[in-house]
């Protein structure tokens, strides 16, 4: 399993938004790893087994899902940074909930 996984909820419809275009960018600011959500809003294996300490970046390409859904929003693209200690836990899990016209994240197990 990647040591940081992610899922997005589209929350107007309490579904998963599937095929939302995923980046993962390590301390370095270079591109780590690539994905899209799956049909449960879900990416399982972003990015390495073990990440180094630093500040991880992932950004959700938020505007084309909504333009895919024929839905006009707020947010083109979502970025959120965290924080990667030296002594890193044993998963990262990045949940994103989504809406037109706000988002919110948190860490999950």
């Amino acid at each position: 399993m990647s040591h940081l996984t992610t899922h997005v909820l589209d929350t107007t419809g309490g579904t998963p938004a599937a095929g939302v275009a995923v980046t993962l960018t390590g301390p370095s600011g270079s591109v780590v790893a690539t994905g899209t959500t799956d049909g449960a809003g879900r990416i399982a294996e972003l990015g390495p087994d073990l990440l180094e300490p630093g500040e991880w970046t992932l950004s959700f390409a938020t505007g084309r899902y909504w333009q895919d859904q024929g839905v006009t929003a707020f947010h083109p693209r979502v970025d959120v940074v965290v924080t990667v200690p030296t002594e890193p836990a044993a998963h990262y899990h990045v949940p994103l909930l989504l809406n037109p016209f706000a988002y919110s994240t948190y860490r999950g197990n």
